[in-house]
């Protein structure tokens, strides 16, 4: 969207550019052809900002962790629960981080949720025990399908031996995961 008000702008200031060093407005027909060039200059820099940036919607990417390596979609066997919301999801983040923080170790993730509706769950390790690979970052996905199984949610609903921490993500509303060693990696995974 900033691309967009960027290129209104500049339109606007195009149509209405002064002379200059004489503080008048320019001709015309000279005005005409300084508004054609900066609409077609501005058309070429939204287009190619837009090609390059690929993730220009994720303002957490390069903030929190690198560029993600790898992606993927999972499709989820769990609906949204009605009553998941934003207080929802942070509340499940802070639980979770309450159980990293009372082991007698330091975590070596941490765990937390952004996005306007905190939809995005972002799981970056920390110190120099984290994981280093892919395949690391996947059995610590692959542990916390083991914790959501134990969850009562999972078990009242019967579904603990069939939903993975993926499942338990969407039912509490989350649109994506991202997990990062936080130096050279991500894989994000979109929740559908």
């Amino acid at each position: 969207m900033t691309d967009i008000r960027l290129l209104r702008t500049g339109l606007r200031q195009a149509l209405h550019r002064v002379s200059p060093g004489t503080g008048r407005v320019a001709e015309p027909r000279r005005r005409a052809r300084h508004s054609l060039l900066a609409v077609v200059a501005m058309s070429l820099a939204l287009v190619l900002g837009v090609a390059s940036s690929g993730h220009a919607e994720d303002r957490h990417e390069e903030y929190y962790y690198p560029s993600p390596v790898t992606s993927e979609t999972y499709v989820s066997r769990a609906q949204i629960m009605p009553e998941a919301e934003r207080a929802t999801r942070l509340g499940f983040v802070t639980g979770l981080t309450q159980q990293l923080l009372s082991r007698p170790y330091p975590p070596g993730y941490v765990i937390f949720a952004k996005g306007n509706e905190a939809e995005k769950m972002i799981i970056v390790a920390v110190g120099d025990n984290g994981f280093r690979t892919l395949y690391q970052a996947r059995a610590l996905l692959a542990e916390l399908t083991a914790v959501a199984r134990s969850t009562s949610l999972l078990q009242e609903l019967a579904v603990e031996d069939i939903f993975t921490f993926f499942d338990l993500a969407r039912l509490l509303g989350f649109e994506q995961i991202t997990i990062s060693n936080g130096v050279d990696f991500s894989h994000q995974i979109e929740l559908d």
